[in-house]
């Protein structure tokens, strides 16, 4: 088994006052040479966008991208005419493929907007651009592993699908709870919230622990806890 360690505090932060952003690895103006990626896991952004304010049309190309909710509700309108508004407890998936416009906004007038996203390195390039979301019930990961996104040629049952055989999975943790996550790839477990010990690492509030080389990973809940792993090829070039 092989680990690394990302606490919360290394990560690269952005504050542009209507944001703010932590980056897990390298991106905009954070440049880390060792924290380029972890396999596919391209981008985790850990975002807060204030009131009104929000993303203009950018584009994207060749990646699949996951958002995720944590606080609030964020807007979404892309060049494949898909208009929507994104709550907690859903998720998002689009595959880029030959490429794609897209802005997302927060249209409170009080409220921040608290969202992570994600971009996965695809497994195939040049394909159909392609979007779903999904609402997930969270009394379904209560102390067991929810799938909320697996690969469109081996789907999980009631996930959303992406162009990569990589699994991403939440779980909510009462304290005291011990388990095992199988690996399919490699994973990172990102906490998004509570204390746990993840094969003898202690990691609390936005920290990280990326495992490779084994198939099983022990987890126990030193506090009530909300854990995300992302389960991906390392071996992609």
């Amino acid at each position: 088994m092989h680990k690394v360690k990302h606490t919360a505090n290394s990560r690269g932060l952005a504050n542009h006052g209507w944001l703010k952003s932590s980056h897990s690895f390298s991106f905009a103006n954070y440049y880390n040479a060792e924290r380029m990626n972890f396999g596919a896991l391209r981008v985790l952004n850990d975002d807060v966008v204030q009131p009104k304010m929000g993303f203009g049309t950018h584009p994207h190309q060749n990646m699949e991208i996951i958002s995720i909710p944590l606080k609030g509700t964020l807007s979404h309108k892309d060049s494949m005419n898909n208009i929507r508004s994104l709550e907690v407890n859903e998720v998002q998936v689009m595959s880029a493929g030959t490429g794609l416009t897209h802005s997302e906004f927060n249209d409170s007038k009080t409220d921040e907007v608290h969202f992570l996203q994600l971009w996965i390195i695809p497994e195939k390039l040049g394909i159909t651009p392609y979007y779903n979301q999904k609402i997930f019930n969270p009394e379904t990961r209560k102390n067991k592993f929810q799938t909320l996104v697996s690969p469109r040629t081996s789907q999980v049952k009631g996930s959303l699908t992406i162009n990569q055989q990589a699994y991403i999975s939440i779980i909510d943790l009462d304290v005291g709870v011990y388990l095992e996550y199988k690996l399919h790839n490699a994973a990172y477990f990102f906490v998004i919230s509570g204390k746990l010990v993840i094969e003898n690492e202690e990691l609390t509030d936005r920290d990280a622990l990326g495992v490779t080389m084994t198939n099983n990973v022990s987890l126990r809940a030193i506090s009530d806890a909300k854990l995300i792993v992302i389960d991906v090829p390392v071996d992609l070039f």
